[in-house]
């Protein structure tokens, strides 16, 4: 089963840049782990000092293995030397995932393959 990781946090005004440079060899890293689909921080260009979050991994077990293990380890204690604020990131389990556009190349809302 598929589980996505997404949500905010913040980071300080002035801080935000330098923590997520700091990072990036964690998430390139964190790619390279089983199961892991899709991983990136990213700044949001509208905020000073809100980060999106957005992870995809490919089951609960490639998940906790994740979280067990020394990339988020050391993810929380990069970002957490500059105060991670207002954390607001959810993980939800995907029962059926298909693309937005239809053959035809219609975006749909639909879910049209079941």
């Amino acid at each position: 089963m598929t589980v996505i990781i997404a949500g905010t946090l913040h980071l300080p005004e002035g801080d935000r840049e330098t923590a997520l440079q700091e990072t990036a060899s964690l998430v390139v890293e964190t790619r390279d782990q089983q199961g892991c689909e899709h991983y990136v921080w990213s700044a949001d260009p509208t905020s000073a000092t809100r980060v999106y979050v957005f992870e995809k991994w490919s089951s609960v077990e490639a998940l906790a293995a994740h979280l067990a293990g020394p990339y988020y380890q050391n993810m929380l204690a990069s970002l957490g030397k500059y105060g991670i604020a207002d954390a607001d990131v959810a993980k939800y389990r995907i029962d059926l995932e298909e693309p937005v556009y239809d053959p035809q190349g219609t975006p749909r809302a639909d879910f049209f393959t079941e």
